[in-house]
């Protein structure tokens, strides 16, 4: 049997996959080891970023993030305003910070005044000249007086109870504190002495005598000394299976503090052109997009890590020209929640274009700032009923 070879080795083939070389004989494109320069010096600068560079590569990074403006007058419904029409005007403003961390009762700093050649002409305007475009970090928008109208202003009140037993050791704990130790350590001796004979007489007199006042305290020690093996008994309740006592609590309700306001409305809002339909777009379009959380941060320049203040919302009732004379004022507010309900009839319809036939439009606002005595003695607090 003769042997076959392995397989036809044709040479051409292979010479045309050969590398090209020049008269040298030496391959033409060949990377070599002396192909990289060892010298570093020319490149060495180019790992150092100057200041002007750092700034143009975070400006550029943060430029889809840049603070855009645009105003103008949006207004639901379209016909245009008398000098008898009462409306809602709410004007977006770029959140200020304080520039301090506590502010004082009755500062002005988020009352909510207008301007006479600015945010005051919103109601004058044209339905021609209201705009077309999305209101960006500022803007009014124009609405309707809502069908629930009303404020709520609360206080906060919390109860608070105090025994006689507690109350004579908070006693003795000040006096204690007060001690003059001018006197040097034997006048403070005795002041202490005085102290304690103080609190003794004290206890005695409230709980009636002697005996009674040993059974007190002898029952609020047994029920210390218990709760280390996670009892959880108190002392009235020694008392009250002891005794058939306890101690008054001279229960009394006090002022908690302030709390800030709510506000929600409700506006059924039906578009009766194609005109009226865009301006109820673009109001529920600024509405969503300014109370959004802004993606560039602080005051500072700061970058994605941080994230700023949404923009705030200046909600004043109007008759024309001028604030309403009997409505409440607001202080500035945050908005907190939109709800959008596209099928304000309870079935889904829409115009040849896509709006829907009737839609309502649930905004709540919350104001920054409480609300103090003081706010009704400057304007616009001592206007209508004050806030």
């Amino acid at each position: 049997m003769s042997e076959q070879p392995l397989a036809d080795i044709n040479i051409s083939e292979i010479e045309r996959y050969s590398p090209e070389r020049n008269s040298s004989g030496e391959v033409i494109g060949e990377i070599t080891m002396a192909s990289f320069s060892t010298d570093t010096d020319d490149n060495q600068g180019s790992t150092t970023l100057s200041k002007e560079e750092v700034d143009a590569q975070n400006s550029s990074r943060l430029g889809r993030y840049g603070q855009k403006r645009r105003g103008g007058v949006l207004r639901y419904p379209l016909e245009a305003l008398t000098e008898h029409t009462d409306y809602l005007q709410i004007d977006i403003e770029k959140y200020v910070p304080l520039g301090s961390y506590a502010s004082a009762p009755g500062d002005d700093n988020r009352y909510v005044t207008g301007n006479y050649f600015g945010s005051d002409r919103a109601g004058r305007r044209p339905s021609s000249r209201l705009s077309t475009k999305p209101l960006i970090n500022a803007g009014t928008i124009l609405l309707p007086i809502p069908a629930n109208l009303q404020d709520t202003n609360n206080v906060q009140y919390d109860s608070s109870t105090l025994n006689g037993l507690a109350a004579a050791g908070v006693q003795a704990a000040e006096s204690t504190m007060k001690i003059d130790l001018s006197k040097g350590l034997g006048g403070a001796v005795d002041q202490f002495g005085n102290v304690l004979s103080e609190a003794k007489k004290q206890t005695i007199s409230g709980v009636g005598n002697v005996a009674a006042a040993t059974d007190t305290i002898t029952k609020f020690l047994a029920s210390k000394a218990v709760n280390i093996f996670g009892a959880n008994v108190t002392t009235n309740q020694l008392l009250a299976r002891g005794n058939g006592e306890i101690l008054n609590p001279n229960m009394e309700l006090l002022f908690g503090g302030p709390t800030l306001r709510n506000f929600r409305f409700s506006f059924k809002m039906t578009p009766r052109n194609e005109k009226e339909a865009e301006q109820v777009k673009l109001i529920i379009r600024a509405f969503k997009r300014n109370m959004a959380p802004q993606a560039q941060g602080g005051t500072l320049g700061s970058g994605n890590w941080f994230l700023k203040t949404p923009n705030v919302f200046k909600l004043r009732y109007r008759t024309g020209r001028r604030n309403h004379p009997f409505l409440n004022r607001f202080k500035q507010c945050f908005l907190s929640d939109v709800q959008t309900t596209y099928t304000g009839e309870g079935t889904y319809a829409t115009y040849d274009d896509g709006t829907p036939v009737s839609i309502v439009l649930d905004l709540s606002f919350k104001e920054i700032q409480p609300i103090y005595d003081v706010d009704y003695d400057a304007r616009p607090g001592t206007e209508g009923v004050g806030y």
